[in-house]
C-alpha cells in the first residue's frame, strides 16, 4: 500500500475526531452558559410580636408534645390546647394558642416527626388573644384554610373580640389589635363537617362564653377501636366589668342561649376531652396518672363521663353568676 492510501484513513479519523470533540465542548460550553432553574425558597415561620399579658409566660410555657390517642396528638404550650389530626393526606391543626405560641407549636409538630407546613386546615375555638393569636403567623406558614365560626371569623377580621363578647372592653382604645387580625376566615354552620383526606371534623356552636364559641368532635382510631374525641371550647362565665349575663345596659340577656349551649355540649359523644386551658380537663394529673400505668390499667384520658362533668360544672358557675347579677344569694 502507498504512503498516500495509508494517509488518507488517518486524516479521515483525525478529523472526525477533531469534529466530535469541537461537538462535545460546543455542547459542554452552552450547558454551562444555560440558566439553571431558581430553587424554591422553603416556607419560614415568622412570629408575630409576643403578646403581653399577666399570665401569658405561664401558659406559653413549654410542654412535650403527646398521643392523645390514634392520630390525635397534643402540640399546644403548657396552659393553651393545640391539637394535631394527622393523615397521610395532610394534618388538622385545632387553636393556635398565643401569638408566641405558634414557633412552640410549630417545634412540637416537627418533634413528632410531621411537617407543620402539612397543616390544610386551621380550626379555631373562639377569637380570644389566647387561642387565635398564633392563627396569623401560621396560617401564613403553612397556606391553610382557617376555619371557625362566623362570629370569630369577624373577630380574626378585626384582631380582637367582637363588640357582643361578654370580654369586649366597653370602650376599647382605637387601633388597638389585641391579636393579630386575618382576613378570610371561613366560617362554618352549627354542625357542618369540614374535612381533608380522610379526616372529618365537626363543629358544634356553644355561644356563652364568646358569641362564637365552637367545640370540635371527631374520631381516632387504634385499630379497630375507634373513640370519639372532643375539643371543649370554653364555657365560663368570665366577663368585662359591667357585662351583665342577665342583660342591662342595652344588651338581652343570653343565660338562656348559655345553658342551651351547655346542654348541648354535655350531651356529645365523649370518649376524650380535651379543654381549651388544659387545666379545665385535668390535663397534668392525667399524664402523671398515664406515666404510672401498670399493663391492664385503664388510660386516664378515656373518660367518657367527662363531657357531662364538665357541663356540670359549667352550669353550676352560671347559675351562680347569674344570682350574683340579680343580686340573690
Amino acid at each position: 500500500m502507498s504512503r498516500r492510501r495509508f494517509a488518507a484513513p488517518v486524516l479521515l479519523a483525525l478529523a472526525l475526531t477533531a469534529v466530535t470533540a469541537a461537538l462535545f465542548d460546543g455542547a459542554r460550553l452552552h450547558a454551562q452558559a444555560r440558566p439553571t432553574a431558581p430553587v424554591p425558597a422553603q416556607p419560614v415561620l415568622v412570629p408575630d410580636p409576643p403578646h403581653v399579658c399577666g399570665s401569658c409566660a405561664e401558659w406559653n410555657g413549654p410542654r412535650q408534645p403527646f398521643k392523645l390517642y390514634g392520630n390525635t396528638y397534643f402540640v399546644g404550650p403548657a396552659g393553651l390546647s393545640s391539637l394535631l389530626i394527622t393523615s397521610p393526606q395532610g394534618h388538622i391543626l385545632v387553636d393556635t394558642g398565643l401569638e408566641q405560641s405558634a414557633a412552640l407549636i410549630d417545634a412540637n409538630i416537627r418533634a413528632l416527626g410531621f411537617k407543620t407546613t402539612d397543616v390544610k386546615l386551621i380550626l379555631t375555638s373562639h377569637g380570644h388573644f389566647d387561642h387565635v393569636g398564633g392563627v396569623h403567623a401560621l396560617a401564613r406558614y403553612t397556606k391553610a384554610e382557617v376555619v371557625g365560626s362566623p362570629q370569630t371569623a369577624r373577630a380574626l377580621a378585626i384582631g380582637a373580640p367582637t363588640p357582643d363578647d361578654p370580654q369586649a372592653p366597653p370602650t376599647p382604645p382605637p387601633g388597638v389589635d389585641y391579636f393579630p387580625a386575618f382576613e378570610g376566615v371561613r366560617g362554618v354552620k352549627d354542625g357542618e363537617t369540614v374535612r381533608v383526606g380522610p379526616l372529618s371534623v365537626t363543629a358544634h356552636h356553644v355561644p356563652g362564653h364568646t358569641p362564637g364559641a365552637t367545640t370540635w368532635t371527631w374520631q381516632s382510631c387504634e385499630g379497630s377501636r375507634c373513640l370519639n374525641m372532643v375539643y371543649a371550647d370554653s364555657l365560663s362565665t368570665v366577663a368585662s366589668d359591667g357585662f351583665r349575663f342577665t342583660g342591662g345596659n342595652g344588651r338581652p340577656s343570653i343565660v338562656e342561649s348559655f345553658r342551651a349551649s351547655i346542654t348541648k355540649f354535655g350531651a356529645l359523644p365523649c370518649d376524650i376531652m380535651v379543654s381549651t386551658h388544659p387545666q379545665a380537663s385535668n390535663m397534668d394529673e392525667k399524664l402523671k396518672k398515664r406515666a404510672a400505668l401498670k399493663p391492664g390499667d385503664a388510660d386516664p384520658f378515656i373518660d367518657p363521663g367527662a363531657c357531662k362533668a364538665l357541663a356540670a360544672t359549667s352550669m353550676k358557675g352560671l347559675e351562680e353568676r347569674v344570682k350574683v347579677e340579680q343580686g340573690k344569694k
